[in-house]
C-alpha cells in the first residue's frame, strides 16, 4: 500500500496544475459572469495538451493511462472553477466512457478521436419530468422502423443541453417494464426534430449550460445504439466511475476552498496580528484540512482499486462513499472558508461564494447524497432495496 504518487503522475499532475492556473482563472471568471461554456479554441488547446484523453484508447488518440491520472487532471481544474473542468469531467469519466465501453468499434472511431482532439462535446440526457431518481420510470422510446430507429420523448436537466454536439440518450426499446426495456442510443444536435429549452437559471453551475431536450419524430440509425433492450444494468456499471468524477468535482472546490483560506488568513491581520494566529481560526483550517484529504483518500482508493475489478471500473461501495462524503464535506469546507474570510469570503469578486454555490450541485447531480446512503448500504447487505414497496 503506498500512498505516494509515480514520478509520472506527479509530472501529470503538475502539467495540468500550471496549464489550469495559467490559462484558465480570467476565463472561468468570465464564464462565471457571463455565463457561457468552455470556447472551442480552448477547448482544442485542452485537447493538445492531452487532457481530454487520459484514460482514453491510444488508438483514438488518447493517453491509454490509468482512473487515479484521470482524476489527478479533473482535480487541478476543478480547482479553477467547475465550469472549466466540466469538458474533462465528460470525456474522462462521463458519457465518453458509456460511448468507449459499450458503443460499436465504428462508433468508437468516430466520436472519440473528436472528443479527444476538443472538436466535439458529449453529453449524458437521462432525466425526464417524471423520472430522476427513480430514473426507470422513463418513458422517452426508441421504437423500430425497419431502417434504424425512431425516438421521442421530453428529456430535462440535460447538462451541455443545446451546446453538446452528441447526446448519451437514455430510452425505452420495448414495452417490458422497468429497466428490462431500457438501453440507450446516441442522438445527435443537428437531427431533425432535436430542438432545446430555454437555458435554466441555477443556483451555480454558471458556465455549463443546462436546458430540456424536445424529441420529437427523430430518426437514429441503428449503428446509433449504444446498449439496446435489457442493458440498463450495464449503463449503470459505469456509473462507478462517474461517481468518482463527480466527488473529483466537489473535491476540487474544496480543496481550492482551503488553499485560499490558508493564503487569506495568514495575510489578514486583526488586533495587530495574522488572524491564522488566532486558535478559532486554526480550528476551521484544519477542519477544512481534515475533509479534504480524507474525500481525496476515499476518491483515488475507489479509483485504484478499479484497476483489479473484472470490469475496470470502480465498485458501487467505494464510488459511493467516496461521492457521498466529498458531496457532503465541499458544502461544509466552502462555507468555512466562506466564514473565515468574513465579507471578502460573501463577495462575488474573490470567488469563495461562487465555490459555495457550486459546492451544492454535486450532492443533486449523479444520485442525491441519500441514494449514495442506500447503495452503501445495499452493498453491504448484499441486496439491493426495492424504493417501490
Amino acid at each position: 500500500m503506498d500512498f505516494n504518487l509515480t514520478d509520472e503522475q506527479r509530472e501529470l499532475q503538475e502539467t495540468a496544475r500550471k496549464f489550469a492556473r495559467a490559462e484558465l482563472p480570467t476565463l472561468a471568471r468570465d464564464m462565471e459572469e457571463k455565463d457561457y461554456p468552455v470556447p472551442h479554441d480552448m477547448l482544442r488547446a485542452y485537447g493538445e495538451m492531452g487532457f481530454l484523453g487520459v484514460n482514453l484508447p491510444e488508438q483514438f488518440g488518447g493517453l491509454g493511462l490509468g482512473h487515479v491520472e484521470a482524476l489527478l487532471v479533473l482535480e487541478e481544474f476543478a480547482q479553477i472553477s467547475n465550469a472549466v473542468a466540466f469538458p474533462v469531467f465528460e470525456a474522462l469519466v462521463g458519457p465518453v466512457r458509456t460511448i468507449e465501453r459499450f458503443g460499436s468499434e465504428e462508433m468508437k472511431a468516430r466520436v472519440l478521436p473528436e472528443v479527444i482532439k476538443g472538436e466535439k462535446v458529449v453529453a449524458v440526457s437521462m432525466s425526464e419530468p417524471d423520472a430522476g431518481t427513480a430514473l426507470t420510470d422513463l418513458k422517452t422510446a426508441a421504437r423500430s422502423d425497419g431502417n434504424g430507429y425512431v425516438v421521442n420523448g421530453y428529456k430535462r436537466w440535460t447538462s451541455g443541453g443545446g451546446h453538446s454536439d452528441y447526446y448519451v440518450t437514455y430510452c425505452r426499446f420495448s414495452d417490458d417494464p422497468g429497466a428490462k426495456g431500457i438501453g440507450a442510443i446516441l442522438l445527435e444536435k443537428d437531427m431533425e426534430g432535436m430542438s432545446f429549452g430555454k437555458r435554466e437559471e441555477l443556483m451555480g453551475f454558471r458556465g455549463i449550460p443546462t436546458a430540456d431536450i424536445s424529441i420529437e419524430d427523430v430518426k437514429a440509425p441503428g449503428e446509433n445504439v449504444i446498449v439496446g433492450a435489457g442493458g440498463f444494468g450495464k449503463l449503470m456499471s459505469a456509473f462507478g466511475l462517474e461517481r468518482c468524477g463527480n466527488a473529483t468535482q466537489a473535491l476540487g472546490l474544496a480543496a481550492a476552498a482551503l488553499e485560499q483560506a490558508l493564503e487569506y488568513t495568514q495575510e489578514r491581520e486583526a488586533f495587530g496580528k495574522p488572524i491564522v494566529d488566532f486558535q478559532a481560526v486554526q480550528l476551521k483550517l484544519a477542519e477544512m484540512a481534515m475533509k479534504v484529504d480524507a474525500a481525496r483518500l476515499l476518491i483515488h482508493r475507489a479509483a485504484a482499486n478499479s484497476a483489479v475489478q473484472a470490469d475496470g471500473l470502480p465498485t458501487v461501495y467505494e464510488s459511493s462513499l467516496a461521492k457521498c462524503y466529498a458531496n457532503e464535506i465541499v458544502r461544509e469546507v466552502t462555507a468555512l472558508g466562506m466564514q473565515v474570510m468574513g465579507g471578502y469570503g460573501y463577495h462575488k469578486d474573490y470567488g469563495m461564494e461562487q465555490r459555495l454555490r457550486d459546492a451544492y450541485a454535486w450532492g443533486i447531480a449523479g444520485g442525491a447524497i441519500d441514494v449514495q446512503k442506500t447503495n452503501i448500504a445495499a452493498a453491504m447487505i448484499g441486496r439491493r432495496f426495492d424504493q417501490r414497496k
